[in-house]
């Protein structure tokens, strides 16, 4: 199996967490395997553990991903590490399969690089976002960062210590009240995008707002939406035919 190929335009395309379509979802071997292929942007999802410290994964749990039902932030980062995945078939065996750090993450996305768009699971504190952006600031690749939530707030932290990051607010909806607040708060849009239609993909790009959509994974879905103009498409398995390097 490999990527389902799409003429993309100037439609950047952004792996889900990782090329999850060939590889376990949030892993750094879905990272890597978006990072050898055209993808402009490589997409992951971050927790605080219980003990302070980060680790990747979407869920609240590991059940899903880790066959062990074990509850993020009750638990340690090194118990957390130390978890082993489960592969697509849902058998355990890989050793290259387990939670990946904040660090491992970001390295990989600057060795091959890639744009980050790194989702704030978590209702992350201030201090907890000042961590974060530290961290990956230290590793000399916070500009070459996309910030995304459904907790308006943690992008509003964000920007309190970052004034000029890109923050993508993420949502189910659309609405002239939420766009006129993206616009305040000079924030643009991640969608889910059976909700997004052409006339609201115009509106944000009169407003100076960028339109990023999740999760697209049909082609015909994929190319109506590159007819619009949005500027990031989020999926599982589509892949731009043009390279999506920096």
């Amino acid at each position: 199996m490999n990527t389902i190929k799409i003429s993309v335009g100037s439609t950047k395309m952004i792996a889900h967490r990782g090329l999850s379509g060939l590889e376990t979802e949030n892993t750094c071997a879905a990272f890597v395997a978006a990072g050898n292929r055209s993808y402009f942007g490589i997409e992951t999802d971050i927790h605080r553990t219980g003990d302070g410290n980060f680790i990747l994964l979407h869920d609240n749990n590991t059940a899903r991903v880790g066959c062990d039902n074990i509850q993020v932030e009750e638990s340690s980062y090194d118990s957390l590490r130390s978890l082993r995945l489960c592969d697509k078939d849902g058998k355990k065996g890989r050793a290259d399969l387990h939670l990946p750090s904040l660090e491992e993450y970001i390295a990989i996305c600057r060795s091959y690089e890639k744009v980050c768009v790194l989702e704030l699971k978590s209702d992350f504190t201030e201090d907890e976002i000042k961590a974060i952006l530290a961290r990956i600031e230290a590793m000399k690749w916070l500009e070459h960062v996309i910030f995304i939530s459904f907790r308006y707030e943690n992008l509003q932290k964000v920007r309190k210590y970052k004034p000029l990051q890109p923050c993508q607010f993420l949502t189910e909806e659309f609405s002239e009240e939420l766009l006129a607040r993206l616009v305040k708060d000079r924030f643009d849009l991640d969608i889910y995008y059976p909700v997004l239609t052409e006339k609201a993909v115009k509106a944000c790009h009169e407003r100076g707002l960028k339109v990023n959509c999740w999760t697209v994974d049909q082609k015909k879905d994929a190319q109506r939406l590159v007819s619009w103009g949005v500027d990031f498409i989020t999926s599982n398995i589509l892949e731009g035919e043009e390279t999506g390097r920096l």
